[in-house]
């Protein structure tokens, strides 16, 4: 019998992008989201999944691509990685996948050089090739961003709190 490797597939602009089923914790509509001041331009803000605050990245954003209205299709893909949640807005969510090992060919050395190492893969299913990421990966970059631009917000200044916009009258 041969290994296959179960694979959540999602849509994102045009292209199909997988992540193993076992990284996944659950698929939600889009709800309200709380926008966070000073987060990377891909992170949409934070949403409150059950009493549980998570994270929001725009994986449009994050890959660059044109923004198009939120519609009813969107979903969030609820993922849990370093003992966290972490939700990632794609445009549509698909089905589980079901691709053979031997139908998953290396990510090409460009992709790696490109600063793009999410990419773990790219699996045949159906005529189509399927964009596998590594979840770990993909989070921790955008983690590092979080905590180094903390981390020079902090070291800015005298360490008073800087007020913006109007005073209290």
């Amino acid at each position: 019998m041969t290994r296959e490797l179960h694979i959540v597939g999602f849509k994102v602009g045009r292209e199909t992008y997988g992540v193993p089923i076992t990284s996944l914790h659950e698929i939600v509509r889009v709800p309200e989201i709380t926008a966070v001041p000073d987060a990377p331009e891909y992170m949409e803000g934070v949403i409150n999944l059950r009493g549980k605050i998570v994270s929001v990245i725009d994986l449009r954003k994050k890959f660059g691509e044109k923004q198009l209205a939120v519609n009813r299709r969107n979903r969030i893909l609820v993922v849990e990685w370093n003992g966290r949640l972490s939700g990632l807005i794609v445009d549509s969510a698909s089905e589980v996948l079901k691709i053979p090992a031997g139908d998953v060919e290396p990510a090409p050395a460009v992709l790696q050089e490109g600063g793009l190492n999410c990419v773990t893969g790219l699996g045949k299913f159906g005529g189509r090739l399927i964009v596998l990421l590594d979840m770990n990966k993909l989070l921790e970059h955008s983690a590092v961003r979080q905590r180094n631009a903390a981390g020079e917000a902090k070291n800015i200044g005298t360490g008073k709190a800087e007020v913006r916009g109007a005073g209290v009258k």
